[in-house]
């Protein structure tokens, strides 16, 4: 995998996201953010979560969407259940995934992050594909923002305990972690 000097990695398909700015001058991206995303909740195999982060959620569509249809929100990068990594948001500039949020005490984790999505819910088992792919993708992360190490890599469920809780429990991390480690 690449990852170009704009932040895009070369391999993913693009699907460039409105929700993003530019991180704080001077901060380094130090943090590597592990969430899952289903639309509807706990359907998958279809391009909601896209039209999601693009803006383009039909609230016609299902009744959730009516629910989320004015919030602007994004990930850098989606890996579905395929393995196939979708890019948003430049690696370079802050996607809005996060929200309220610490790490190690240091709040506001847009601005030093990378939040990767994955398709799935809490209870459902990832595929070997996504574990593949994110695990891949993490590395090629590492070598571009050495800030970023084995304990630099949480879940959101780790930076916002009473607001989130993804990857949640289907998330393997020993393995995740195992993969990335080698």
């Amino acid at each position: 995998m690449t990852i170009n000097q704009e932040g895009w990695l070369v391999e993913a398909r693009h699907c460039p996201s409105p929700n993003f700015d530019h991180r704080p001058q001077e901060t380094r991206v130090s943090l590597l953010v592990v969430h899952n995303i289903s639309l509807p909740p706990g359907q998958f195999g279809n391009e909601y979560i896209e039209a999601f982060f693009t803006n383009q959620l039909d609230p016609k569509q299902h009744p959730f969407f009516d629910v989320i249809k004015d919030m602007k929100v994004s990930a850098h990068c989606l890996i579905k259940r395929t393995g196939e990594i979708v890019q948003f948001v430049s690696f370079n500039d802050r996607a809005w995934h996060a929200g309220q949020s610490s790490f190690a005490g240091v709040e506001r984790c847009n601005d030093y992050s990378i939040g990767i999505e994955l398709e799935g819910t809490d209870y459902v088992a990832y595929t070997a594909e996504q574990y593949q792919s994110l695990s891949d993708l993490s590395c090629q992360i590492m070598l571009t923002y050495p800030q970023i190490n084995l304990n630099r890599i949480t879940g959101h469920q780790f930076i916002a305990p009473l607001r989130k809780t993804d990857p949640g429990l289907s998330f393997d991390w020993k393995h995740y972690f195992a993969q990335i480690s080698t």
